[in-house]
């Protein structure tokens, strides 16, 4: 999932990437509220960690605006100060979560998970299937045939985009827009090669092959497919 940050002090937004990149989500960061509203119109984000006290436009103002503007993605909101009202005007201001600084990454990358599964276009459960290929999303375990299948963070990320659109055709700046930050993912074969990472190790060893080659489009995970080629 892509995730935009929204958070002046740049050692809290470079702890709060780190941990969040180490858990497969492809993030961005902004560092006032003008440069988060820019962000927005120029990229498509599922999530939105948007800190309170921000200079240029604080993060209330942010949220007013976004949603005005019809972004729908959840925003969780960071800040300092916990009264009652804070929480209320932070709620009340569009926002869906409301997280007390300092707090532990763990927590933060649960809420985030919650938020994920509260959205009405995301899956409620945590395991996805595709004939006998189940990977999940809380463990961040894949198995296929029953053996347990090792892959890296960007792997299982590239993985888990195929298989929440089974039977879809994704095209590799689909894949890389969902996986990889603005300023990575626009490498031309970056999708290639871990396609090519997975399917050694989720389709070589098995009779069936899942992931499929449309030609000149992009890939389509899939029981069957009569246009699979090998790269």
């Amino acid at each position: 999932m892509r995730v935009l940050i929204v958070e002046d002090e740049r050692t809290i937004a470079a702890y709060v990437k780190r941990g969040l990149t180490e858990q497969g989500y492809a993030v961005d960061v902004a560092y006032d509220g003008r440069e988060a509203l820019a962000w927005l119109d120029a990229a498509p984000f599922d999530l939105v960690v948007l800190d309170v006290m921000l200079p240029e436009l604080n993060g209330l103002d942010v949220c007013r605006e976004l949603r005005a503007r019809g972004f729908r993605m959840p925003v969780l909101m960071l800040t300092a100060r916990d009264t009652v009202d804070d929480r209320v005007n932070g709620l009340d201001s569009g926002a869906d979560d409301y997280l007390v600084k300092p707090f532990a990454i763990r927590e933060l990358l649960a809420r985030l998970r919650a938020l994920a599964r509260r959205n009405a276009d995301a899956p409620k459960t945590t395991v996805l299937h595709v004939a006998d290929l189940t990977l999940d999303t809380a463990t961040r375990q894949v198995f296929r045939g029953g053996k347990l299948i090792e892959l890296t963070v960007k792997e299982f990320a590239v993985l888990e985009c195929l298989m929440r659109a089974p039977g879809r055709v994704l095209t590799r700046t689909m894949i890389a827009e969902q996986v990889w930050n603005y300023d990575s993912f626009n490498q031309s074969n970056v999708v290639d090669v871990y396609i090519r990472n997975l399917r050694r190790k989720i389709d070589d060893p098995f009779a069936m092959k899942l992931i499929h080659t449309v030609r000149g489009v992009g890939y389509r995970l899939s029981v069957e497919d009569t246009s699979y080629e090998s790269l």
